[in-house]
């Protein structure tokens, strides 16, 4: 295991599922974190766990408000002198047709998804640039690089990560920023219990995909500290998704619809039940 000692690492939706692996993935190699959450009581119940291991910190953060991120970034600077590493994890899923899901729904997913994203980056750029030195991690989804049926929002917000953070690795490199997007595909975590749906078949379909995936949150933490160490850009943990995304980008149209539908049929058929 690469020592990360000393290393300062803050982390929004840190509180549980992906964002709790990867506290703990860099709190067991030595860094300082301080995680974010909205849940009070697992964000206070994690950052006890952290102080176990190493110096942990736990902030309620609600990356829909510009003031609780700044707050978050006045008090790491006051408390560790600045921070090293921004993970942007903080995420929540929504399905349905396009014809379903309600604008409220799309204003909702865009301003955690997306905007969450987008004002973690803006409020700790300065001071990274200040540094000359820091790291983002955005996280992202393999949906951000497919286009799973019945799950427009959820798609649409996670390319938009994908692509602030290609955006951000062009910007950013000479000011000595780096960036990482992580898009995994079904793995063990929590998601399922913020998503919203009209079809409560479909959420019962991701609760159980998410159950019966071979790969965890800490392989996927695993895999992304040591992409941000290497200053590697982009992670897909999983085979699967890569292969699906290296279809996407060379095969006709025509044939990777056919091999969606094929893949992700299981999704419509649950749907369609629900609709019953």
């Amino acid at each position: 295991m690469t020592s990360t000692h000393g290393t300062r690492v803050f982390i929004t939706g840190g509180a549980s599922g992906l964002g709790r692996a990867m506290a703990e993935q860099w709190s067991q190699r030595g860094a300082r974190v301080c995680i974010a959450d909205v849940h009070e009581a697992r964000g206070a119940e994690t950052g006890a766990a952290l102080q176990r291991t190493g110096e942990g910190d736990f902030v309620r953060c609600d990356v829909t408000r510009d003031e609780d991120l700044r707050g978050a970034r006045q008090r790491l600077e006051e408390r560790w002198g600045g921070v090293d590493v921004v993970v942007n994890n903080a995420g929540v899923a929504l399905a349905g047709g396009i014809d379903e899901v309600s604008i409220d729904d799309w204003r909702w997913i865009i301003d955690i998804n997306m905007l969450g994203v987008v004002r973690g980056c803006r409020e700790f750029t300065p001071l990274f640039k200040k540094q000359k030195s820091g790291h983002f991690v955005n996280v992202a989804s393999m949906a951000g690089l497919l286009d799973v049926p019945l799950m427009s929002g959820y798609n649409a917000t996670k390319a938009a990560v994908v692509s602030i953070s290609e955006t951000l690795q062009n910007e950013l490199a000479e000011h000595g920023i780096g960036v990482t997007v992580v898009c995994p595909s079904f793995f063990q975590t929590n998601l399922h219990e913020t998503m919203r749906s009209q079809t409560p078949e479909l959420v019962e379909m991701t609760k159980g995909l998410l159950a019966r995936s071979a790969i965890t949150a800490a392989d996927v933490a695993r895999e992304t500290v040591d992409a941000v160490l290497a200053k590697r850009f982009y992670v897909l943990p999983h085979l699967e998704g890569r292969a699906a995304w290296r279809m996407k980008r060379y095969l006709p149209r025509a044939a990777y619809r056919t091999v969606i539908a094929k893949q992700f049929g299981r999704i419509q058929r649950a749907h369609a039940a629900g609709k019953r």
